[in-house]
């Protein structure tokens, strides 16, 4: 009995491999969404809440929920390149480069909204805006993502809503119940469904 002759040389075989892993990849979900960092993120938001409702200067009010940004955005940077098992597995994931370009420009909105807000003394609607503009972000970098991350954003948006409607006095409470309360359940959800 003579051999089987392949005719795809073994180079060949191996970019096949490649190729079907990261078609794989694609369709999946991105499942490094970090639910102890995210606590972790709801617990310096709850801290920052407390201590800018005792400060009466709104730039400085503005200044400390801008170093809670930066705060949160580095836990979550690092809780995830944990959870992915190393900032190149992060990088080079098809799900996270998805999730990554779809939270941007919300975010980035978000920022630059923020200073034409704060430049026209506008400082009172800052909550709506970031609390909706986050939710929107979540939702839509949510879609590449488990099914509580969009929901959480859903959650964001329905409270920048509020914040709308309501009175100027209840912003920083709203922050707290969205950027702390909304963070620690939805984070203790997804610790318990996904891990890390």
């Amino acid at each position: 009995m003579s051999g089987v002759a392949f005719n795809t040389p073994p180079r060949d075989a191996l970019h096949e491999l490649r190729f079907i892993r990261r078609t794989m990849e694609g369709a999946t979900s991105f499942t490094a969404v970090p639910g102890k960092g995210m606590v972790l993120v709801g617990v310096t938001a709850l801290c920052t809440a407390v201590i800018s409702a005792q400060v009466q200067n709104r730039q400085v009010w503005v200044g400390l929920w801008l170093l809670e940004a930066v705060i949160a955005a580095a836990v979550l940077l690092l809780a995830m390149i944990r959870k992915a098992g190393g900032l190149s597995q992060l990088a080079t994931s098809i799900p996270a480069q998805r999730c990554a370009v779809s939270l941007l420009p919300p975010l980035m909105a978000g920022v630059l909204l923020t200073g034409t807000f704060v430049h026209h003394g506008l400082t009172a609607s800052l909550p709506e805006m970031w609390l909706l503009l986050y939710g929107v972000a979540v939702i839509t970098g949510g879609a590449f993502s488990v099914r509580a991350v969009p929901v959480m954003g859903s959650c964001f948006v329905a409270l920048g809503a509020i914040a709308m409607l309501a009175l100027p006095a209840w912003g920083g409470p709203l922050m707290a119940i969205g950027f702390g309360g909304l963070h620690i359940i939805f984070g203790v959800l997804i610790a318990r469904k996904h891990g890390g």
